[in-house]
Protein backbone atom coordinates (compact mmCIF):
# COMPACT_ATOMS: atom_id res chain seq x y z
CA UNK A 1 0.00 0.00 0.00
CA UNK A 2 1.50 3.85 -0.91
CA UNK A 3 2.34 4.99 2.67
CA UNK A 4 -0.08 8.45 1.60
CA UNK A 5 -3.17 6.81 1.47
CA UNK A 6 -5.36 7.92 4.20
CA UNK A 7 -4.86 5.38 6.97
CA UNK A 8 -9.02 4.57 7.38
CA UNK A 9 -9.09 4.25 3.60
CA UNK A 10 -5.89 1.58 3.82
CA UNK A 11 -7.30 -0.26 6.43
CA UNK A 12 -10.87 -0.98 5.07
CA UNK A 13 -8.94 -1.66 1.41
CA UNK A 14 -6.50 -4.45 3.42
CA UNK A 15 -9.47 -5.73 4.95
CA UNK A 16 -11.01 -6.58 1.89
CA UNK A 17 -8.15 -8.18 -0.28
CA UNK A 18 -10.44 -10.74 -1.84
CA UNK A 19 -13.06 -8.56 -3.53
CA UNK A 20 -10.08 -6.04 -4.43
CA UNK A 21 -8.79 -8.71 -6.50
CA UNK A 22 -12.57 -9.41 -7.77
CA UNK A 23 -12.60 -5.55 -8.95
CA UNK A 24 -8.93 -5.87 -10.25
CA UNK A 25 -10.37 -8.88 -12.55
CA UNK A 26 -13.19 -6.88 -13.79
CA UNK A 27 -16.27 -7.02 -11.52
CA UNK A 28 -18.41 -4.21 -10.86
CA UNK A 29 -21.04 -4.45 -7.92
CA UNK A 30 -24.25 -3.07 -9.03
CA UNK A 31 -25.78 0.17 -8.93
CA UNK A 32 -27.10 1.76 -6.23
CA UNK A 33 -30.78 1.63 -6.82
CA UNK A 34 -32.92 3.69 -3.82
CA UNK A 35 -36.43 1.59 -3.16
CA UNK A 36 -38.97 3.57 -3.71
CA UNK A 37 -40.70 4.11 0.04
CA UNK A 38 -43.35 1.88 0.95
CA UNK A 39 -46.24 3.44 3.15
CA UNK A 40 -45.87 1.94 6.18
CA UNK A 41 -49.14 0.08 8.51
CA UNK A 42 -48.48 3.40 11.36
CA UNK A 43 -48.69 5.95 8.50
CA UNK A 44 -51.78 4.56 6.78
CA UNK A 45 -53.27 4.04 10.34
CA UNK A 46 -52.25 7.65 11.06
CA UNK A 47 -53.88 9.17 7.99
CA UNK A 48 -57.41 6.82 8.53
CA UNK A 49 -57.51 8.43 12.05
CA UNK A 50 -57.44 12.06 10.78
CA UNK A 51 -61.05 12.47 9.94
CA UNK A 52 -62.21 10.81 13.14
CA UNK A 53 -59.54 12.76 15.21
CA UNK A 54 -60.51 16.34 13.64
CA UNK A 55 -64.57 15.30 14.46
CA UNK A 56 -63.91 14.71 17.92
CA UNK A 57 -61.65 18.13 18.13
CA UNK A 58 -64.56 20.08 17.03
CA UNK A 59 -66.87 18.31 19.25
CA UNK A 60 -64.62 18.84 22.32
CA UNK A 61 -64.07 22.43 21.30
CA UNK A 62 -67.32 23.53 21.22
CA UNK A 63 -67.94 21.41 24.67
CA UNK A 64 -67.51 22.17 28.03
CA UNK A 65 -64.05 20.11 27.32
CA UNK A 66 -62.36 22.78 24.86
CA UNK A 67 -59.25 22.34 27.07
CA UNK A 68 -59.61 18.56 26.43
CA UNK A 69 -59.37 19.97 22.94
CA UNK A 70 -56.54 21.71 22.65
CA UNK A 71 -54.69 18.73 24.65
CA UNK A 72 -55.96 16.59 21.79
CA UNK A 73 -55.17 18.93 18.95
CA UNK A 74 -51.55 18.83 20.61
CA UNK A 75 -50.52 15.36 20.79
CA UNK A 76 -51.95 14.42 17.32
CA UNK A 77 -49.57 17.36 15.92
CA UNK A 78 -46.86 16.39 18.12
CA UNK A 79 -47.63 12.63 16.70
CA UNK A 80 -47.52 13.49 12.93
CA UNK A 81 -44.50 15.49 13.25
CA UNK A 82 -42.63 12.48 15.17
CA UNK A 83 -43.52 10.57 11.87
CA UNK A 84 -42.76 12.89 9.32
CA UNK A 85 -39.25 12.83 10.80
CA UNK A 86 -38.93 9.37 10.93
CA UNK A 87 -39.88 9.31 7.57
CA UNK A 88 -36.93 11.71 6.29
CA UNK A 89 -34.09 9.56 7.68
CA UNK A 90 -31.61 7.54 5.42
CA UNK A 91 -31.11 4.43 6.69
CA UNK A 92 -27.56 4.06 7.19
CA UNK A 93 -26.87 1.32 5.27
CA UNK A 94 -28.09 2.32 1.95
CA UNK A 95 -25.29 1.79 0.39
CA UNK A 96 -23.69 -1.64 0.16
CA UNK A 97 -20.70 -2.30 1.53
CA UNK A 98 -19.02 -3.78 -1.65
CA UNK A 99 -19.92 -0.51 -3.22
CA UNK A 100 -18.24 1.77 -0.52
CA UNK A 101 -14.98 -0.88 -1.37
CA UNK A 102 -15.42 -0.24 -5.27
CA UNK A 103 -15.10 3.10 -5.10
CA UNK A 104 -12.13 3.48 -2.70
CA UNK A 105 -10.38 0.87 -5.13
CA UNK A 106 -11.23 3.41 -7.93
CA UNK A 107 -9.97 6.28 -6.42
CA UNK A 108 -7.21 4.55 -5.30
CA UNK A 109 -5.93 2.38 -8.40
CA UNK A 110 -2.68 2.24 -8.86
CA UNK A 111 -1.21 2.64 -5.20
CA UNK A 112 -2.04 -0.65 -3.66
CA UNK A 113 -0.80 -3.92 -5.01
CA UNK A 114 -2.24 -7.52 -4.44
CA UNK A 115 -0.01 -10.92 -3.97
CA UNK A 116 -1.64 -11.63 -7.85
CA UNK A 117 0.52 -8.85 -8.60
CA UNK A 118 3.86 -10.51 -7.98
CA UNK A 119 5.29 -13.87 -9.34
CA UNK A 120 7.35 -16.51 -7.39
CA UNK A 121 10.32 -14.31 -7.49
CA UNK A 122 9.38 -11.02 -7.29
CA UNK A 123 6.90 -12.20 -3.92
CA UNK A 124 10.09 -13.80 -2.23
CA UNK A 125 12.50 -10.32 -2.80
CA UNK A 126 9.47 -8.55 -1.60
CA UNK A 127 9.22 -10.95 1.73
CA UNK A 128 12.79 -10.51 2.27
CA UNK A 129 12.22 -6.77 2.41
CA UNK A 130 9.18 -7.24 4.75
CA UNK A 131 11.11 -9.40 7.28
CA UNK A 132 13.99 -6.44 6.82
CA UNK A 133 11.39 -3.86 8.11
CA UNK A 134 9.57 -5.49 10.49
CA UNK A 135 12.90 -6.13 12.31
CA UNK A 136 13.27 -2.52 12.66
CA UNK A 137 9.94 -1.45 13.22
CA UNK A 138 8.98 -4.19 15.99
CA UNK A 139 12.19 -3.77 17.77
CA UNK A 140 13.13 -2.59 21.30
CA UNK A 141 16.05 -0.34 20.47
CA UNK A 142 13.46 1.53 17.57
CA UNK A 143 10.49 1.57 20.51
CA UNK A 144 13.02 3.73 22.98
CA UNK A 145 14.28 5.79 20.50
CA UNK A 146 17.89 4.37 20.28
CA UNK A 147 17.19 4.64 16.57
CA UNK A 148 15.78 7.53 14.79
CA UNK A 149 12.10 5.61 15.66
CA UNK A 150 10.07 8.72 13.32
CA UNK A 151 12.35 8.62 10.42
CA UNK A 152 11.99 5.07 10.49
CA UNK A 153 8.70 4.79 10.28
CA UNK A 154 7.91 7.21 7.67
CA UNK A 155 11.13 6.06 5.24
CA UNK A 156 10.59 2.59 6.00
CA UNK A 157 6.94 2.13 4.66
CA UNK A 158 7.90 4.42 1.89
CA UNK A 159 10.85 2.10 0.52
CA UNK A 160 8.59 -0.84 0.82
CA UNK A 161 5.91 0.00 -1.17
CA UNK A 162 9.04 1.51 -4.10
CA UNK A 163 10.11 -1.98 -3.52
CA UNK A 164 7.13 -3.33 -3.97
CA UNK A 165 5.89 -0.95 -6.83
CA UNK A 166 9.20 -2.08 -8.85
CA UNK A 167 8.40 -6.04 -8.15
CA UNK A 168 5.38 -5.67 -9.49
CA UNK A 169 6.58 -3.68 -13.30
CA UNK A 170 9.18 -6.18 -13.38
CA UNK A 171 6.59 -9.18 -12.20
CA UNK A 172 4.33 -8.05 -15.66
CA UNK A 173 7.06 -7.74 -18.06
CA UNK A 174 8.27 -11.07 -17.40
CA UNK A 175 5.12 -12.83 -17.65
CA UNK A 176 5.22 -10.78 -20.83
CA UNK A 177 8.08 -11.88 -21.84
CA UNK A 178 7.83 -15.20 -21.12
CA UNK A 179 4.98 -15.57 -22.77
CA UNK A 180 6.70 -13.92 -26.02
CA UNK A 181 9.13 -17.09 -25.89
CA UNK A 182 6.15 -19.38 -24.97
CA UNK A 183 4.99 -18.72 -28.76
CA UNK A 184 8.53 -19.23 -30.08
CA UNK A 185 10.71 -16.15 -32.12
CA UNK A 186 12.31 -15.68 -34.89
CA UNK A 187 16.00 -15.75 -34.95
CA UNK A 188 16.28 -12.15 -36.19
CA UNK A 189 14.31 -11.23 -32.88
CA UNK A 190 16.81 -13.52 -30.53
CA UNK A 191 19.01 -10.57 -31.25
CA UNK A 192 16.37 -7.73 -29.80
CA UNK A 193 15.11 -10.20 -27.02
CA UNK A 194 18.67 -10.57 -25.31
CA UNK A 195 19.14 -6.64 -24.17
CA UNK A 196 15.69 -6.90 -23.04
CA UNK A 197 16.47 -9.60 -21.04
CA UNK A 198 19.31 -8.03 -19.64
CA UNK A 199 17.75 -4.80 -18.95
CA UNK A 200 15.03 -7.66 -17.27
CA UNK A 201 17.86 -9.11 -15.19
CA UNK A 202 19.60 -5.31 -14.26
CA UNK A 203 16.67 -4.36 -12.75
CA UNK A 204 16.21 -7.29 -11.01
CA UNK A 205 19.35 -6.95 -9.72
CA UNK A 206 18.82 -3.54 -8.63
CA UNK A 207 15.97 -3.95 -6.48
CA UNK A 208 17.72 -6.84 -5.00
CA UNK A 209 20.49 -4.50 -3.96
CA UNK A 210 17.62 -2.11 -2.30
CA UNK A 211 16.48 -5.13 -0.23
CA UNK A 212 20.01 -6.77 0.78
CA UNK A 213 20.38 -3.13 2.06
CA UNK A 214 17.27 -3.21 4.23
CA UNK A 215 18.76 -6.22 5.38
CA UNK A 216 22.12 -5.46 6.42
CA UNK A 217 20.13 -2.77 8.03
CA UNK A 218 17.98 -5.27 9.80
CA UNK A 219 21.30 -7.02 10.98
CA UNK A 220 22.53 -3.87 12.36
CA UNK A 221 19.72 -3.63 14.70
CA UNK A 222 18.95 -7.43 15.50
CA UNK A 223 22.76 -6.88 16.82
CA UNK A 224 21.58 -3.65 19.04
CA UNK A 225 18.41 -5.14 20.19
CA UNK A 226 20.64 -8.49 21.60
CA UNK A 227 22.84 -6.01 23.21
CA UNK A 228 19.79 -4.61 24.57
CA UNK A 229 18.33 -7.71 25.84
CA UNK A 230 21.58 -8.89 27.47
CA UNK A 231 22.57 -5.09 28.86
CA UNK A 232 19.00 -5.45 30.86
CA UNK A 233 19.52 -8.89 32.38
CA UNK A 234 23.05 -7.84 33.27
CA UNK A 235 21.54 -4.89 34.86
CA UNK A 236 18.60 -6.71 36.61
CA UNK A 237 21.76 -9.06 37.73
CA UNK A 238 23.46 -6.26 39.23
CA UNK A 239 20.16 -5.32 41.11
CA UNK A 240 20.46 -8.63 42.64
CA UNK A 241 24.47 -8.52 43.81
CA UNK A 242 23.97 -6.96 47.52
CA UNK A 243 21.40 -9.99 48.22
CA UNK A 244 24.23 -12.60 47.20
CA UNK A 245 27.11 -10.81 48.76
CA UNK A 246 24.28 -10.68 52.09
CA UNK A 247 23.68 -14.21 51.57
CA UNK A 248 27.51 -15.27 51.24
CA UNK A 249 28.30 -13.20 54.56
CA UNK A 250 25.97 -14.44 56.99
CA UNK A 251 27.01 -18.08 55.60
CA UNK A 252 30.95 -17.44 56.52
CA UNK A 253 31.17 -17.89 53.02
CA UNK A 254 31.93 -14.67 51.74
CA UNK A 255 35.71 -15.47 51.06
CA UNK A 256 34.16 -18.48 48.67
CA UNK A 257 33.08 -15.26 46.80
CA UNK A 258 33.47 -16.21 42.79
CA UNK A 259 35.03 -13.76 40.10
CA UNK A 260 32.05 -14.17 37.81
CA UNK A 261 29.87 -12.34 40.00
CA UNK A 262 32.14 -9.04 40.47
CA UNK A 263 32.64 -9.51 37.02
CA UNK A 264 29.40 -8.37 36.43
CA UNK A 265 29.98 -4.51 36.45
CA UNK A 266 32.72 -5.30 33.44
CA UNK A 267 30.37 -7.35 31.29
CA UNK A 268 27.51 -4.64 31.73
CA UNK A 269 30.09 -1.77 30.68
CA UNK A 270 31.61 -4.12 27.79
CA UNK A 271 27.79 -4.82 26.77
CA UNK A 272 26.92 -0.86 26.65
CA UNK A 273 29.81 -0.69 24.51
CA UNK A 274 28.54 -3.18 22.64
CA UNK A 275 25.22 -1.81 22.65
CA UNK A 276 26.57 1.56 21.26
CA UNK A 277 28.99 0.12 18.45
CA UNK A 278 25.51 -1.67 17.39
CA UNK A 279 23.68 1.24 17.11
CA UNK A 280 26.29 3.73 15.46
CA UNK A 281 26.71 1.05 12.85
CA UNK A 282 22.61 0.73 12.34
CA UNK A 283 22.75 4.92 11.89
CA UNK A 284 25.38 4.56 9.61
CA UNK A 285 23.09 1.81 7.27
CA UNK A 286 20.35 4.03 7.72
CA UNK A 287 22.50 6.93 6.00
CA UNK A 288 23.78 4.23 3.60
CA UNK A 289 19.37 3.67 2.33
CA UNK A 290 19.10 7.19 1.78
CA UNK A 291 22.23 7.78 -0.02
Amino acid sequence: MDPAVRLEDATTLRANAPLLSRIKAGWVPPAEVVPARRRSPSSALLLAATPVVIALMAVLLASRYAAAGFVLLGTYVFIVLIKIASMSEVPEDDRPHERAVYEKARLYEGRYLLPEDFDEEAAAVLARAQRAIGTVLRSHVNAEGLLDGARNGVMLPAQEWEIARLLAKLSALRMEHRELLARGIAPEVAQVIEPLERALAGSEAAVVARVEALERYAGHVAEAERAYHARSQIEELRARLPRYEELLAESGADKLSVPEIDRLAQDADALERTLRRSVKSAHEAFRHLES
